[in-house]
């Protein structure tokens, strides 16, 4: 378990919102999504009121930079260069800071200093809708270690490039937020150019378990009913599946989980707004919640989840990573069906499988 106050020693601090913990995607028509979850208005202006706060929004990155992080090391393994990248939904720039972070190899020898991946790319682009956010770190020294184009655009379910302009499409820790992620998604492959990946993070179905579970509890002990607060969160077992609809091959998912302890409830919350990451769902409830709740949600919290010689409370931040590539010429492709040259049976020790 990581603490609040070492997590950020060591690394250089979200609230979601819905009953149901999990979205499900299933077919839809082409055009505009059945349905909507998210009121993209209004988190354009929470990033953009957490932006403003600059000494407590940069104090918040802590998570945003580690997953950024972790997600450039995934980028160590494709041994080539990117003259085009897209950054989408890029936050305040973190991917940008691990790209230029040298020593990224974390299985390099110490006495072999590795070069920032930076080296390998041409041009950034970084994407997003909060112009306060997305420029706010725009004076800091890792700008000049690459070539940034900061691009804020309305919406990040409409993407406004051509097919075929990007030799990569890098995301971290925004589409969950998006309404039609399968549609998002097709974009994505169309902008790519044949052969190139599109990598990915995002916060998956069981984040903030905990937190969840005691805001339930405390709405029915004090409300006498559950009220919206936590965001519905893809699960990765659909992850692959929305891929592969959108065209992508040779697919690779998996999952990390950071626990984070904060000292109560009031500072996990408290990050989560400064992260940018408050209730934003369509149907939440207006104005805080109640003093009541509140308090319930912490005593119910420490109860649940707080362990015997912990100082504080531990909250889970499920981690979905995601490669998908788009078709290439070149690319290994699955031998025809039935050109296998080893019959099941033999290489099962052969027989009669039906018990005597």
């Amino acid at each position: 378990m990581i603490s609040r106050q070492s997590f950020r020693a060591t690394l250089t601090r979200r609230c979601f919102a819905a009953t149901s913990g999990v979205r499900s995607y299933a077919s839809q028509t082409p055009g505009n999504p059945m349905l909507e979850i998210f009121n993209r208005r209004t988190k354009h202006q929470q990033k953009d009121r957490a932006a403003r706060n600059v000494e407590e929004s940069r104090k918040t990155d802590y998570l945003k930079d580690e997953v950024a992080r972790r997600l450039c090391e995934r980028l160590l393994d494709i041994k080539r260069d990117f003259p085009n990248v897209l950054d989408l939904g890029a936050n305040s720039c973190n991917i940008a800071r691990a790209l230029t972070t040298p020593n990224l190899d974390m299985a390099a020898p110490e006495d072999t200093p590795t070069p920032p991946l930076s080296e390998r790319i041409s041009k950034l682009t970084c994407v997003d809708t909060s112009h306060a956010l997305l420029h706010r770190d725009e004076e800091l020294p890792f700008n000049k270690a690459i070539n940034i184009h900061r691009d804020v655009i309305p919406d990040l379910e409409t993407l406004p490039y051509e097919p075929n302009s990007f030799d990569a499409v890098l995301s971290s820790l925004s589409i969950h937020w998006i309404n039609d992620l399968p549609a998002l998604l097709e974009q994505v492959n169309k902008i790519l150019k044949p052969d190139s990946p599109f990598i990915a993070a995002m916060f998956g179905g069981d984040t903030l378990f905990e937190l969840r579970g005691s805001l339930q509890l405390a709405d029915m002990e004090r409300r006498g009913g559950v009220s919206p607060h936590i965001s519905p969160l893809v699960d990765v077992r659909d992850v692959g599946n929305l891929l592969n609809r959108a065209g992508f091959k040779m697919l690779t998912v998996d999952v990390e989980d950071i626990v984070v302890e904060f000292p109560d409830s009031f500072a996990l919350m408290q990050d989560l707004q400064a992260m940018g990451e408050s209730n934003a769902i369509l149907q939440r409830e207006a104005g805080p919640m109640s003093r009541d709740v509140l308090l319930a949600n912490e005593a119910i919290y420490r109860a649940m989840y707080k362990e015997e010689d912990a100082r504080g409370i531990p909250a889970t931040f499920r981690m979905i990573y995601m490669i998908g590539w788009t078709e290439g010429a070149n690319q290994p492709q699955p031998l025809a069906r039935g050109s296998g040259e080893l019959n099941m049976k033999d290489l099962l020790g052969g027989g009669d499988f039906t018990s005597s």
